[in-house]
């Protein structure tokens, strides 16, 4: 009966032994086949999505609406200019001389205020627009890594080196149907 006993205790041991190496070796295959490594440049396969095209025109309208716009007041600014230095002003009263001086003052606050209110513009603008487009572009690429059994996807533009990866813009590109 204790040689019985003592039979068990091995065995148990042994069972306990072959599980825990089982275990570690399914562990570090499960960990050698999540850790395949991609990369993808953002800025090679995103101006060739449709959405980055339409997202750029708008872009261009807003910028060249904008640009009108300021070249609009500016050609104003030049008006009031042009008057307070011309010898016209003789023909001004005082008070109305004042008036237009003051008048010239708040247009080129103005324009001042607009150029940097427009560069804000822009800027909200773009991210407006391009949110959507760096959206679904982010989404193809988890797609494509997690089809593919990639457990990391690197941004190359942000890296200076990276150990050897898959590039995964062929990938990516055929996901989107681009060429």
């Amino acid at each position: 009966m204790l040689h019985l006993k003592t039979n068990i205790k091995k065995m148990k041991k042994i069972v306990s032994i072959v599980l825990a190496a089982f275990f570690l070796l399914a562990v570090k295959t499960n960990v050698n086949a999540q850790t395949k490594i991609g990369y993808v440049s953002l800025s090679e396969f995103m101006p060739s999505m449709p959405e980055f095209k339409k997202a750029d025109t708008a872009m261009t309208d807003f910028r060249n609406a904008l640009a009108q716009q300021y070249e609009d007041e500016k050609k104003e600014l030049n008006e009031q200019d042009s008057i307070l230095n011309s010898k016209d002003t003789l023909k001004f009263t005082k008070a109305q001389l004042e008036l237009k001086r003051k008048t010239f003052g708040e247009l080129y606050v103005k324009v001042q205020q607009f150029q940097q209110q427009a560069s804000e513009q822009m800027q909200q603008k773009q991210q407006e627009l391009l949110a959507p487009v760096q959206k679904k572009a982010l989404d193809v690429i988890q797609t494509v890594a997690k089809e593919n059994g990639y457990a990391f996807v690197l941004q190359k533009e942000a890296l200076y080196a990276y150990p050897n990866a898959d590039d995964l813009l062929p990938l990516v590109k055929k996901k989107l149907g681009l060429k």
